[in-house]
């Protein structure tokens, strides 16, 4: 719902936990079955650790109206002194006090690289950093707490992590892989073709996992990446996280999503229809 954009951005993005909870509400009547929010703690160069209590004070509200809805948050990058055991105390917290309905799996490191207008690449250092034993820890940790896995595929290596789980019959129940490719000025993911989009499919297919499909940094509906997947039995993720909108709030991006989905055929799922698909 709105990631680390500044209302200077677009003014319709949430921010406080007030601004969340209702716009998560207007996200569900529009047919939302999954939520997922940041906090003002940063997921780069910050401290390593997020207070749990803004989501609990965002989700609270949110599930006294919708209790079975599935609600996740972010988690602050790696670096020096920077734990994953500290990283991720906020997901055993929120488990704890019985909101969260999955915790999430970021099992790589990504260059959040940007284009300068002409084409050329930016100057930059953001490193979002997740070793491949972070990742075992975020998984197990899951498994252990018996919540649901959201699994973020920023690119092809990030999949091959969750395949060689899949390959030994030891993924946890209800995993959901989230395919993430990049807009016009990202400087990472693929690219939202259906060549692109086949190559994951390829590498997904004996696994049997539900999946989506997301374009950070551009529009997934615009750029005919959407009507792909749901084609293929795949499924979307809108918001003003990912995209690029400067104008449309969360629930305008939800309806969007809707009406394409019923032009293609298919119906949005209900929360309870998206938690069997799941498995949570």
């Amino acid at each position: 719902m709105n990631g680390e954009s500044p209302k200077r951005r677009n003014p319709q993005t949430p921010r406080t936990p007030d601004e969340i909870a209702q716009d998560g509400l207007r996200c569900i009547d529009a047919g939302a079955s999954i939520l997922h929010n940041h906090t003002d703690d940063p997921v780069i160069n910050g401290n390593g650790i997020h207070n749990p209590e803004p989501y609990r004070a965002a989700w609270s509200s949110i599930l006294e109206e919708h209790p079975d809805v599935l609600l996740y948050p972010t988690m602050p990058g790696g670096g020096p002194g920077r734990t994953i055991e500290a990283r991720y105390a906020h997901i055993e917290q929120l488990a704890d006090w019985g909101v969260l309905g999955l915790g999430l799996l970021d099992p790589g490191s990504t260059d959040l690289g940007r284009f300068q207008d002409d084409g050329r690449p930016r100057a930059g250092d953001t490193i979002y950093q997740n070793t491949w034993s972070d990742g075992i820890y975020m998984i197990e940790t899951c498994r252990r707490l018996n919540v649901g896995v959201s699994v973020s595929i920023f690119e092809p290596g990030f999949l091959r992590f969750l395949i060689g789980y899949a390959d030994a019959g030891a993924l946890p129940q209800g995993v959901f892989v989230k395919l993430y490719f990049g807009g016009p000025r990202a400087g990472f993911g693929l690219p939202p073709t259906e060549k692109a989009l086949e190559a994951y499919l390829d590498m997904l297919e004996d696994t049997g996992l539900p999946w989506l499909v997301s374009v950070q940094g551009g529009d997934v509906v615009e750029s005919g990446l959407a009507r792909l997947a749901l084609e293929r039995g795949g499924h979307l993720q809108v918001g003003l996280e990912p995209s690029a909108d400067r104008a449309r709030s969360n629930a305008e991006l939800v309806t969007e999503a809707v009406e394409l989905i019923r032009a293609t055929g298919r119906e949005p799922a209900t929360i309870s229809e998206a938690r069997s698909l799941i498995g949570v």
